[in-house]
């Protein structure tokens, strides 16, 4: 498949991971009604995972950069890049974003903001050090793809469903405790032992089941970022470089963080390189990665 397929399939694949959220919500949510018969359960999770996602929304670039300590640079400071970033960002008909570098020796980059208005690209002086120039533009475009797909904000939505799940998911362990995992009805039946049983093994394992699919969100979008640069520069062997280059550094970024990390070109903590060999990275630690495998991303490039 060609980098054109692969931006068509990860945009179903995404869309079809949210359904699949928006459904585990609604089952979820409909299940703790009946089990308590009390519907304010579910309101007062959406209103606190909406509120806290809504303070994310309007100042997570201020916070990312700050856990990131980027600084904001000059142009005179580094006229290469800002060259680059304004030659991709008016090529990708994007507004051009504020720059911030990263002190630090490990190369790698991100992409912030709530929309292309208000959009960040920051990267690490190591990533200036050691890339060439369509190396430096391929990751550039990388992250203007984040934006110009609007990523921020389908990441957002992602969060404010994790958000209910889990907040829901804790109230619901928490009235079991307080209320001896009393519902409604039959109470000292076997009937309601069985549903309470289950009650709690989906309290335990849908937030798990939210994280992992916000994981697999956050790789699929890393694949149609890589799509989207390489068609900006016309220049896909660019990108792919860059990717084997990162990932071969063993210098983890200082800076990132656990819950930054999905945020950064390639995994900040080397965690992909975990598994690699003829057999390549076993299925089941490819679910908690917050990236795509580096061998994945630049097969897909090239189109293997």
């Amino acid at each position: 498949m060609d980098i054109y397929g692969h931006k068509d399939a990860n945009i179903r694949k995404t869309w079809g991971l949210l359904t699949v959220f928006f459904v585990i919500v609604i089952g979820f949510g409909y299940a703790l009604n009946i089990y308590f018969d009390n519907p304010a359960i579910l309101v007062i999770a959406v209103v606190m995972s909406v509120g806290t996602s809504f303070v994310s929304y309007w100042y997570s670039d201020r916070i990312v950069l700050s856990m990131a300590n980027a600084r904001p640079i000059e142009r005179r400071s580094a006229p290469d890049l800002y060259a680059i970033v304004e030659n991709l960002a008016i090529t990708a008909g994007l507004p051009v974003p504020k720059i911030y570098i990263v002190q630090d020796s490990a190369p790698n980059a991100f992409a912030t903001g709530r929309n292309p208005k208000n959009a960040v690209v920051a990267v690490t002086t190591g990533l200036l050090e050691r890339l060439t120039k369509t190396e430096l533009e391929g990751v550039i475009a990388h992250e203007l793809s984040h934006i110009g797909n609007w990523d921020m904000l389908v990441s957002t939505v992602v969060v404010v469903l994790v958000g209910i799940i889990s907040i829901a998911g804790n109230m619901a362990m928490r009235s079991f405790m307080w209320g001896g995992m009393r519902g409604r009805g039959d109470r000292d039946g076997a009937k309601n032992g069985i549903v309470a049983v289950l009650a709690i093994v989906g309290v335990i394992l849908l937030p798990i089941a939210a994280t992992l699919i916000q994981l697999a969100v956050s790789r699929k979008r890393e694949f149609l970022a890589d799509a989207s640069g390489a068609l900006l520069t016309r220049y896909p062997e660019g990108l792919a470089s860059a990717l084997l280059k990162i990932s071969t550094d063993p210098h983890a970024v200082q800076s990132a963080s656990n819950t930054t990390a999905h945020l950064w070109f390639e995994n900040p903590f080397k965690a992909d390189a975990v598994g690699h060999g003829k057999k390549g990275i076993p299925w089941f630690t490819k679910l908690f990665l917050t990236h795509p495998p580096v061998a994945e991303r630049v097969a897909a490039l090239r189109g293997k």
